[in-house]
């Protein structure tokens, strides 16, 4: 069998598993969970990176990694390479880390700091705007450098958060308008002016659906989550149809204390896919730390109520957030394989304070990389589970799980309109 007919096989195999997920998704049943090959199947899997991760926004990092000129941060989503940077007018760009010339990356660390970006192969040299300044003279006189620029991805900032887009095309949608209200709702926390204080990055053997679908509700924390139960509360935001009297009355009291100090809180959500609520913690609580106490003696931007709840930030594909007084989290997930995702955790804090005297990093992460860990524990023994050939989807309780449910309806949903 020659080498084409392998491609053709593979091409051939890759059109009948689109065909079996169109029919996958538009069959199953809306609050039960996924059949299987849709969370195991290698061919599955690369229809996700296309049809979601290749062409849908995607949360990468926060705006003040980079806070100079020349200031990058990298990251891979699936087999394609990004480079995000800062540029000299204060704008940040993103880019396709493959070098005009042969393709090599041109930024090879995770972070840095550079004046032009030059290709380690042969010294091609970029500018931060992506601009080809230098590709030597072996090149000829007729080479003609401005067709050679790095390519862009799609790259939009808002409250400090960027969001980049592999597609051709911006997917249409609400997505600005979620924008917009991010920038409203950021506002407190003058994003601008803080720091990365500590990232982690965990590899979970399991499907990122799994890890999506494990955030989405908190029906397990009471089992598995002691550390963070000690200043969360399980709701999932005020909307919660499981929320009691006693909860509600509790936020509104909160609610009137944020009022006062011109903090937005009211809930806003964009479809099923954006949200973002401010939720109080335990009374007594100010934030996820061990003791509920403070994480950071400096508060962030122009805060002065150190009880001012999590504001939760969910955006799907990847990514749900807890902005809190003194310092904020942001997770991101991105898939590595059809079994294999990787979690990156990062916790910021104001950019004067100093490690060791305002906060220390062991004591800010104690909550999260506890819960991280359980719930990776809980995602590899479903991944499991999903494998064998007796599992069969199961049904979703609608008070509990619903926000699984909207996960999964905004996902087959997307799927299926991108793949017609």
């Amino acid at each position: 069998m020659t080498q084409n007919d392998l491609l053709n096989l593979s091409y051939a195999s890759l059109d009948q598993a689109r065909e079996e997920m169109t029919h996958l998704l538009s069959e199953r049943r809306r609050d039960y969970s996924l059949p299987r090959p849709l969370y195991n199947d290698p061919h599955m899997f690369r229809i996700d990176m296309e049809e979601v991760f290749q062409k849908e926004w995607l949360f990468v990092g926060m705006s003040s990694e980079i806070p100079a000129k020349g200031d990058y941060f990298t990251v891979e989503i699936g087999q394609n390479p990004v480079l995000i940077v800062r540029d000299a007018d204060g704008s940040i760009n993103a880019f396709h880390n493959s070098c005009r010339h042969r393709g090599s990356r041109v930024c090879t660390e995770h972070r840095g700091k550079v004046a032009n970006l030059v290709c380690p192969y042969h010294q091609w040299t970029y500018d931060l705007k992506g601009n080809l300044l230098f590709a030597g003279t072996e090149m000829g006189e007729a080479f003609d450098m401005k067709q050679h620029g790095l390519k862009k991805t799609h790259c939009k900032v808002a409250g400090g958060f960027i969001f980049i887009c592999l597609g051709k095309e911006e997917p249409e949608g609400d997505f600005d308008e979620f924008l917009a209200t991010l920038e409203e709702y950021m506002e407190p926390y003058d994003v601008e002016n803080t720091k990365l204080a500590v990232e982690s990055n965990m590899y979970e053997q399991a499907n990122w659906k799994l890890v999506i679908e494990n955030n989405r509700e908190c029906y397990h924390c009471a089992g598995s989550h002691p550390e963070l139960l000690n200043t969360i509360l399980e709701w999932d935001d005020t909307n919660d149809p499981r929320a009691p009297q006693e909860f509600l009355d509790h936020y509104q009291r909160m609610a009137a204390q944020w009022d006062a100090e011109g903090i937005p809180h009211e809930h806003k959500s964009f479809g099923v896919r954006n949200r973002i609520v401010r939720m109080p913690l335990k009374e007594g609580t100010q934030v996820m730390t061990i003791d509920g106490e403070q994480a950071c003696s400096k508060l962030l931007g122009r805060i002065k109520n150190r009880h001012l709840g999590s504001m939760r930030i969910l955006h799907l594909p990847n990514s749900w957030n807890h902005m809190q007084s003194d310092h904020f989290i942001v997770f991101r997930v991105l898939p590595i394989s059809a079994q294999e995702s990787l979690v990156t955790t990062k916790w910021f804090v104001h950019k004067d304070a100093v490690e060791g005297v305002d906060y220390n990093p062991e004591r800010l992460r104690q909550v999260w990389d506890a819960t991280n860990d359980q719930d990776r524990v809980l995602g590899e023994e479903n991944q499991r589970g999903i494998n064998s050939i007796g599992y069969e989807p199961g049904p979703y309780s609608k008070t509990y799980e619903f926000g699984v449910i909207n996960f999964l309806d905004w996902y087959s949903d997307t799927v299926l309109k991108n793949l017609g």
